[in-house]
């Protein structure tokens, strides 16, 4: 497995993807399948759902040639299986086993719902297959989940592009949790419909279907530049650069009073039962004040508090498998940030619990301490910063 950018991919060759799908049918749990490329990659650095998401999926096949050059770059290896290649596969065997399918498309994309039908059912006369034209953004609607719920496909393909379409399969997959396979193809279906002519087999091999999609759709020269010239930049950085610095990050100390002593808030890292610690989040270009209310409102929700204090760079750590999102287990090197530079904001909670949302891809659960147990209550690999924070509340008495 390549991890490029952060991102957890091209672990499976053609065939161990395919077998891994067909195992995906067996039980009767929902399966995520991801197919990132350079632009999916770029945009998840900035995302942190779509980052959550990319990873957490049960297979990533890595779509784009610009991921095997990263990978060759960083002395990884990463095999390349593209989501155009994987389509009519998925369909045929949907329609030699029997499955249903269901396809969410993009309302205004180039391929209608008529469309699609048309065409596979051309040339998959047995499939059973449900096309719906959706203007969703990131989550199926109720209507949609209930066509869907009732049509019982064994597979849904979602065409809305990303990131989209993988917070669509993602939050489909929740609410609908007996649909084995769920994956997004983005405009796969367009080769299928004739809307757009594939690149032929030495463009493909040559690594230049970027330069045939310009030739073919000119208007697209934006993202193609972003999947090359950009993605190639933030690859080099990834990799020469980062691995001497330390992010800049802030830690949020949120207390609220109950009678004597205070109660400060700690979260649950998402997929790590027992790792509590304090919100905290990169500052991202913004000053230490704005970074820790900005992460208290995407990490809590929580936006009625008033700030008491503010430290700068009080701790500094490296990544290794306990701390932090940018340590890659699948390489003796280390690619990303080397670890994280410290700074605090103390602040206290005005409003009521029911405030409290925390998101999904960053924690699961939430609760109170009392002060004075707040450093029993964390996790062993945070408790050495979190003694210099607490020293910092205490002095406020």
């Amino acid at each position: 497995m390549a991890n490029i950018l952060g991102v957890n991919t091209g672990n499976k060759t053609w065939s161990e993807a395919t077998d891994a799908i067909s195992s995906f049918y067996n039980d009767e749990q929902s399966h995520l399948l991801v197919t990132p490329n350079p632009e999916i990659i770029l945009t998840a650095i900035n995302d942190e759902e779509l980052f959550y998401i990319l990873n957490k999926a049960d297979l990533s096949l890595a779509d784009g040639f610009g991921l095997k050059i990263a990978a060759l770059l960083s002395g990884q290896q990463l095999h390349r299986v593209t989501g155009a290649d994987l389509l009519p596969h998925l369909l045929s065997e949907a329609e030699s086993n029997q499955r249903k399918i269901v396809i969410i498309n993009r309302q205004d994309g180039l391929s209608s719902a008529e469309d699609i039908y048309r065409a596979i059912t051309k040339k998959y006369p047995h499939l059973k297959a449900k096309v719906l034209d959706s203007n969703q953004t990131e989550k199926p609607s109720r209507e949609e989940i209930e066509i869907i719920r009732k049509f019982q496909p064994a597979l849904a393909i979602c065409l809305l592009g990303s990131p989209y379409q993988e917070k669509y399969i993602y939050h489909l997959s929740v609410a609908l949790n007996k649909i084995s396979l769920l994956t997004g193809l983005g405009g796969a279906f367009d080769f299928i419909t004739g809307k757009i002519k594939r690149a032929t087999t030495p463009w493909r091999r040559l690594g230049l279907e970027w330069l045939w999609r310009l030739i073919q759709q000119p208007s697209r020269w934006r993202r193609i530049w972003q999947a090359t010239a950009v993605f190639t930049t933030k690859v080099l950085h990834w990799i020469f650069i980062l691995p001497n610095l330390y992010r800049p990050n802030v830690a949020i100390i949120l207390f609220r009073k109950n009678g004597a002593e205070r109660e400060v808030l700690i979260v649950e890292r998402q997929g790590e039962t027992g790792h509590w610690q304090l919100p905290q989040g990169g500052l991202d270009g913004l000053d230490i004040e704005a970074s820790g209310l900005k992460e208290l409102e995407e990490e809590t929700g929580v936006t009625n508090v008033r700030v008491n204090a503010i430290y700068k760079n009080l701790y500094k750590y490296s990544f290794n498998k306990e701390l932090g999102k940018y340590f890659n287990p699948n390489s003796k090197r280390h690619f990303g940030y080397k670890g994280q530079r410290q700074s605090l904001l103390i602040a206290e909670f005005l409003g009521k619990d029911e405030e409290i949302k925390i998101n999904h891809w960053d924690h699961q659960a939430w609760r109170w301490v009392a002060e004075s147990r707040l450093i029993e209550s964390i996790h062993t690999c945070r408790r050495e910063a979190c003694k210099i924070y607490i020293q910092k509340l205490i002095e406020m008495k």
